[in-house]
Parts: structure tokens; sequence; C-alpha cells
């Protein structure tokens, strides 16, 4: 069983919860770098979340292009 297996089996029911998770540290990456990488920490957000079967967009947040 692989890691992100492993992290599936732990989300399972909470997915609203891990999606709040990924978006606040994208925040804080971003608030902390002054916004220079913040597609590529969009980027990554959307990648982890739909590895994590989380793939709906933030609903405070335009969806990107």
């Amino acid at each position: 069983m692989s890691m992100l297996d492993k992290l599936k089996g732990l989300i399972k029911g909470h997915e609203d919860t891990a999606r709040q998770g990924v978006d606040k540290a994208g925040d804080a990456v971003d608030a902390k770098t002054g916004n220079k990488y913040q597609s590529q920490v969009d980027m990554a957000q959307q990648k982890i979340n739909e590895q994590l079967g989380t793939d709906k967009p933030p609903q405070d947040r335009p969806p990107q292009p």
C-alpha cells in the first residue's frame, strides 16, 4: 500500500477538511513569498486535490485558466 493510499484512507469522509487544509497551506506559502509563486502554488494545490479525490475548485477563488 502506497503512502497516497494511506492518506486517502485517513481523509475518507473528511474531504472538505482536507481541501481546506490544502488551501490554507497554499495561502500561507503565498503570504510568505508575497504571491511570487502564486501560479505554481495554485497548480500544486489543484494536483494535490486531484490525487486525493477532492478536485472541486475552491469556492473563494476564481478558476485558473
